[in-house]
């Protein structure tokens, strides 16, 4: 049986740039888990919080390699290279347009001299890394012989993967099979091993599927799809019909179809979950999360251990202080859960002089108006002031603070409890901003729920500003 792969662009979608730095984590997990052959990342932005994303992703996956798109220059491969190469099966993509149209208007190049590019790029993805692809982006469209032409050209210059994309989706499962079959035979790279051949499909007729599997039947090694697909194949779909018939065809991919429909189940609700419309700030609450437990006996290491666990890179002077904190709290008890944990990072660890500090701030609330925030807060000696509309008094207040530093953190986990009892209970917030991909956690007691959230969120804030001035 021949072994067809499976490539995921689920990454590549735009629902998926709306995801949070965990959420696309677990997202990337999943997929390892189905066992995809590929899992295809966005191109990076340039931003230093999407190459850290992209690099944590990269060290995560332990099945599938890890691809991502790199441009044309030098620069722009190194910065991708940079991101993944410590993934264990790292794939370095040179994606261009073959169309005519499309390459003078988004490269204003010539067909030749953008032959010419894309090998130069090729062989430089090739000194640096093994597996490189060639990506031919509206390939239906484009003069067959000189997409023939730059096939192969890719091909000598180190591609062990080329890709034809039918952007277009126009075409039927008969008129894609002639296609392929022509590109096969007039790619002399393909025709005598040298490379393998990938298949993308749009779905704007709505027969990717078939065309992506009739594809695979003319003899493309790979599939390029979706778990969860907006415009493309769907790699569940495509799943069921090689069950059913790639034994037609002799053909079988390396998916773990027992677990599918669970995994299926756990990334449709990391798409769904539902948003709030009006805040930028994802929904932080988190009840899933797996609960430890500590006890005095515990050393050093096993605490240290479980504050990685929980996303934290700390130095050694705060893990220290993290440690002799939690030898002093689980005396007092027989057990100290995560959530304690991390309750005693906020106050522990990195504590620095506060840039911000609240000065007052007033909340208007009801069942029948939207939530406002009149915040006013110090940065260092200047009072600063910003009223903002939110969800709810503490998304109004976070927006408000928002509006005063001019940034917006991801809100990674927003947790209260209550620390006494009876009607005058004070309450302890501690929330959890992430900025450059690391994480920061800050910690608030009031009697009023607001108020622990404002300064918890402000805590954390502190910790952000301090170590990016100091940087």
């Amino acid at each position: 049986m021949r072994r067809l792969k499976i490539s995921d662009i689920t990454m590549k979608q735009r629902k998926a740039s709306a995801l949070t730095f965990k959420e696309k984590l677990e997202l990337v997990k999943l997929l390892d888990k189905l066992c995809v052959d590929v899992i295809e990342l966005a191109p990076l932005s340039g931003s230093r919080a999407d190459s850290l994303c992209a690099k944590s992703i990269a060290q995560t996956v332990v099945n599938a390699a890890v691809a991502v798109p790199a441009g044309l220059e030098k620069e722009e491969i190194d910065r991708v290279w940079e991101a993944i190469r410590e993934a264990r099966t790292p794939r370095l993509q040179i994606v261009c347009p073959v169309s005519s149209v499309q390459m003078e208007y988004l490269y204003h190049l010539k067909p030749a001299a953008m032959q010419d590019r894309v090998a130069e790029a090729v062989a430089y993805c090739r000194s640096l890394c093994p597996d490189v692809e060639f990506i031919a982006d509206d390939a239906t469209r484009s003069d067959k012989s000189y997409l023939f032409g730059i096939l192969d050209a890719a091909i000598d210059s180190g591609a062990s993967q080329v890709a034809v994309s039918d952007d277009a989706g126009n075409m039927l499962p008969d008129e894609y099979r002639n296609f392929i079959s022509e590109v096969i035979a007039g790619t002399a790279g393909l025709s005598d091993g040298k490379a393998q051949l990938s298949v993308y499909c749009c779905n704007k007729l709505s027969m990717a599927d078939i065309c992506s599997v009739t594809g695979a039947m003319t003899g493309a090694s790979e599939i390029k799809g979706s778990i969860y697909p907006e415009s493309t194949a769907s790699i569940p779909n495509l799943i069921k019909i090689m069950g059913v018939k790639g034994e037609a065809f002799g053909a079988e991919t390396g998916i773990h179809t027992v677990e599918m429909k669970r995994i299926v189940e756990k990334i449709d609700r990391i798409f769904t979950e539902t948003k709030s419309k009006n805040s930028p700030f994802d929904d932080g609450v988190r009840d899933d999360r797996e609960e430890n437990t500590f006890t005095a006996h515990d050393g050093i290491e096993v605490i240290i251990r479980e504050v990685k666990r929980l996303g934290y890179d700390l130095n050694e002077e705060d893990n220290k202080n993290v440690y002799d904190t939690f030898v002093r709290v689980s005396v007092k008890k027989d057990k100290v859960t995560s959530k304690e944990i991390e309750a005693i990072i906020a106050s522990s660890a990195m504590q620095v002089p506060p840039t911000y500090k609240v000065e007052d701030f007033i909340i208007n609330s009801g069942n029948i108006i939207s939530a406002t925030c009149h915040m006013r807060l110090y940065r260092n000696d200047e009072l600063l002031e910003s009223v903002s509309i939110g969800d709810g008094p503490v998304d109004a207040s976070f927006l408000a603070i928002e509006q005063i530093t001019g940034h917006h953190y991801e809100l990674d986990d927003f947790q209260i409890q209550s620390v006494t009892e009876g009607r005058t209970a004070m309450g302890e917030t501690i929330v959890k901003l992430r900025a450059g991909g690391k994480l920061y956690s800050g910690r608030g007691i009031s009697t009023d729920v607001i108020g622990s959230s404002i300064h918890a969120y402000i805590n954390a804030l502190n910790k952000i500003v301090y170590e990016e001035e100091n940087s």
